[in-house]
This record gives C-alpha cells, sequence and structure tokens, in this order.
C-alpha cells in the first residue's frame, strides 16, 4: 500500500489501482477523460519523488523534468506528494454566447474566453463549475479573434455536468475554461500528404475543427470523414459536411448508420469497418480518430496493421461519464 497526500489530505493506494483510480474512489474531483494516457487531461506533478517513467509517456522532456505524470497511468512505487493543477494558474472565464441544439441530444455550446487564443483545432479544455465539478471537451473550431470556443456536448443519462449544461445554462453565464491540451490536431507542414478522420457521436468535434483548419491552410492531399452513428438521429452537421464536399475537390464524406434502417444518401455499416473496407493502401496516410473508445482503439490497431506509423495516428478516444 502507498500513501499520497494532496493539500495535506492522504489517501491510500491499493496495489492493483491507478492514482486515478484511488482518488476517484475516494470522490476527489479530478478531471479525466480517456483513462489510457491519450488525452492527458489528468496531469498531475509529484512534488516529493520522481513519478514511475511509464506514468510519463507522452509528455513533454519539460513536464517530465518537473515532475507532472498521469494518474491513469500511475501505479506508485513509493508514497507520493501530488499537487493537482492550480486553478488561479490553469483557468480563465468563459461567457456562453450560444446554447443550442444540433440534434436531438448535442447541444452546441459556444464560450466567448479572450484570455485563450493560442490553440490547435481539436485540443480539449477542462470545463469547471462553480462547485468544483469538471468535464473535458474537444474544441471544435479554428481560433477565431472574437476569442470563441465551441463545443459539441451529448446529454448523457443522470450526467452531472451534461444535464447542467443543457437544462440550465443560460446565455450571459460564465464558466471556467482551462487551457487547450492535446495533441490530436492538424500539422500544415505536411499539406500533401493524406487525412483520414474517422469519428463516431460527438467525437465529431475536434474533427470538424481539423478539417477547417486543414482546408483553411491549404491542404493539398485528399481528406476523407467518416463520421458514424447507430441512428440516423443522432448524426449532426451532414449538410454542412456535404457542401464542403462540392466545394473542395479533395475533401470526401461519409455519414454512417450501423443500424438496421438507412436512408438514401447514407453509408451503411460503423464508420470503423466502413473506412477500412473502403481502400487497401494505407500508407502515408495520417490518420485521425475521435469518439467511443473502443472504436479508436479498434482503428488504431487496423490502421497500424495496415501500414499507418503509430506516429501519425492521433486520437482522442473519452470515457463516457456515467454522473
Amino acid at each position: 500500500m502507498m500513501q499520497l497526500t494532496i493539500d495535506n489530505k492522504t489517501y491510500t493506494n491499493a496495489p492493483e489501482e491507478t492514482i486515478l483510480d484511488t482518488l476517484l474512489r475516494e470522490e476527489v474531483d479530478v478531471s479525466f477523460a480517456c483513462k489510457k494516457g491519450t488525452c492527458q487531461s489528468c496531469m498531475m506533478r509529484s512534488t516529493g519523488s520522481a513519478p514511475p517513467t511509464s506514468a510519463q509517456k507522452g509528455l513533454k522532456d519539460t513536464q517530465k523534468k518537473q515532475g507532472y505524470f498521469l494518474a491513469c497511468l500511475c501505479h506508485p512505487e513509493q508514497d507520493m506528494q501530488i499537487r493537482l493543477p492550480e486553478q488561479s494558474e490553469l483557468y480563465s472565464q468563459g461567457t456562453v454566447v450560444e446554447n443550442s441544439m444540433l440534434n436531438r441530444n448535442t447541444l452546441l455550446l459556444k464560450l466567448e474566453c479572450q484570455d485563450i487564443q493560442e490553440y490547435f483545432a481539436g485540443q480539449f479544455v477542462n470545463l469547471q463549475r462553480e462547485d468544483g465539478l469538471t468535464r473535458s471537451y474537444s474544441i471544435a473550431n479554428t481560433p477565431q479573434e472574437s476569442g470563441i470556443l465551441e463545443f459539441h456536448i451529448r446529454a448523457l443519462a443522470d450526467g452531472q455536468f451534461s444535464s447542467w449544461l443543457h437544462n440550465e445554462i443560460k446565455i450571459g453565464d460564465t464558466i471556467a475554461v482551462s487551457e487547450p491540451q492535446g495533441h490530436c490536431f492538424y500539422i500544415p507542414e505536411r499539406a500533401d500528404e493524406e487525412l483520414v478522420l474517422i469519428g463516431t457521436g460527438t467525437g465529431l468535434a475536434p474533427l470538424v475543427g481539423i478539417l477547417h483548419d486543414a482546408l483553411e491552410n491549404g491542404h493539398t492531399g485528399e481528406i476523407t470523414l467518416f463520421h458514424g452513428s447507430s441512428v440516423l438521429e443522432d448524426l449532426y452537421r451532414v449538410n454542412e459536411m456535404r457542401a464542403l464536399a462540392e466545394k473542395h475537390t479533395n475533401f470526401s464524406y461519409f455519414p454512417c448508420i450501423s443500424g438496421a434502417t438507412v436512408l438514401e444518401g447514407f453509408t451503411p455499416g460503423r464508420a470503423d469497418v466502413v473506412a477500412i473496407d473502403s481502400r487497401s493502401e494505407w500508407k502515408n496516410v495520417r490518420l485521425f480518430l475521435c469518439g467511443h473508445p473502443d472504436m479508436v482503439s479498434n482503428m488504431k490497431m487496423q490502421g497500424f496493421l495496415n501500414g499507418v506509423s503509430m506516429d501519425d495516428i492521433y486520437t482522442d478516444a473519452f470515457e463516457i461519464a456515467v454522473k
């Protein structure tokens, strides 16, 4: 058993638990999303001893030297003193300027946040209520002079945060917004390479931002977007994506339905399966995956086995919140 000390409070870490497991069991309000070391939303800092190197996977050298680690990957090897991100240093205020519905269960939330001007479309931020409840959401738009950040938020059954946003938040209300994080974004220096974007549900949010970023930067390689859901009613932005495909000859769009009823103009099947079946050559492709973790995990492996370099697979897997 290892002891974890945070703000003069001590928690016991069981041998089979990660630090994130322990803190969630103890009902410590910490930010998290994918639980797989992908999103980095559970990053913390060890102040008394060096964390295990396995818990620093994917972090920058400067972060490693400062003792930062990912709680979801960390099985402590000794007692640790931990510092959570300081709200006063990492959060600014965002003001709600739009809250409308994209489909029957997905909210379009726009926040004006002048303090956040530097970010990449596809990164994520942590949104925090006044009571400290925190959730992570991907940014769906490229940087704007107006300071507007756009998010697509699905209503979850018994979801504390999503229910609050869907049912209570009003234009003019404020929300604490963290600094942007994550590495799932477009690199303009490689404009001739092919991009394949695959998402499910609100996994479309970062992909829309990445798509617009690529097009605005004059990307010349082929871009293909596969967006999937089990039923038509849970897709959104279909007409907008089709209009972009008509405008840009190097962009193709496939709205995928995995359920029994598939209307004309839509592609039957799961988005990842449709993507795999649509092509035989995957080398020299940059692959962006966002949505349900099972889809992301499966497609990440399929992409690699078909010749995509692991360095060219960008993921934003999320763990579906239950409260």
